[in-house]
């Protein structure tokens, strides 16, 4: 929680503060994030305007996931900026309104002073999760696993395979070669002796 009281409800006045908090659970994506408890280096800016207090800020977060190329551990540091509305509840002007029209959905949006404190936990969050990367990388020119093995191309750039087969023309390739001349089928053919005309199997 922060306070506000210094700021006396008075329009115009200023305040600024540096704290560090820790990180909340789940704080991240699937492949990116901050840890619980890591600490979040925050920036903040209040000022009392007429329907509550507006706070501008930036917060620093360590950030720890896994490379979507190579699936390898990496860590990176966040930044991201923020503006929040923090409005009095008994605030009557236009913060107001949606309230009062019976925009529930609009009301539910809006973030409210508890007395002098307001909670920042909600607005670090969107904040700091809307600037993760999408497909962090460990480096950018990072060529990421082999297709056929998963051995990372990075470790090895020389890693090679022979020519892929296709399995659905394996079975096809086999039947082939058995049907050459210089193949299986082709060398019994040609081991056989000829025939005579008393090798009649079957007899009159």
């Amino acid at each position: 929680m922060f306070d506000t009281r210094e700021l006396g409800r008075r329009p115009g006045a200023l305040k600024r503060l540096s704290r560090t908090v820790p990180a909340p659970d789940d704080l991240g994506t699937e492949v990116i994030g901050v840890r619980k408890g890591a600490e979040l280096e925050v920036e903040l800016r209040m000022e009392s305007v007429m329907e509550g207090v507006l706070v501008t800020g930036t917060v620093r977060a360590p950030l720890s996931g896994e490379c979507v190329r190579c699936l390898e551990p990496l860590t990176l540091e966040g930044f991201a900026d923020f503006q929040e509305m923090f409005s009095y509840p008994d605030t009557d002007g236009p913060a107001r309104r949606p309230a009062e029209t019976g925009d529930e959905e609009g009301d539910e949006e809006r973030l409210f002073l508890q007395g002098d404190l307001f909670d920042l936990e909600p607005v670090l969050r969107d904040a700091v999760v809307l600037s993760l990367p999408l497909q962090p990388v460990c480096e950018e020119d990072c060529p990421g696993l082999c297709p056929d093995c998963g051995v990372p191309l990075a470790q090895n750039p020389d890693h090679q395979h022979g020519e892929a087969v296709d399995i659905r023309w394996a079975a096809l390739q086999e039947f082939a070669g058995s049907m050459r001349p210089d193949g299986p089928a082709g060398q019994d053919k040609q081991d056989k002796p000829p025939r005579g005309s008393g090798d009649d199997p079957q007899e009159k």
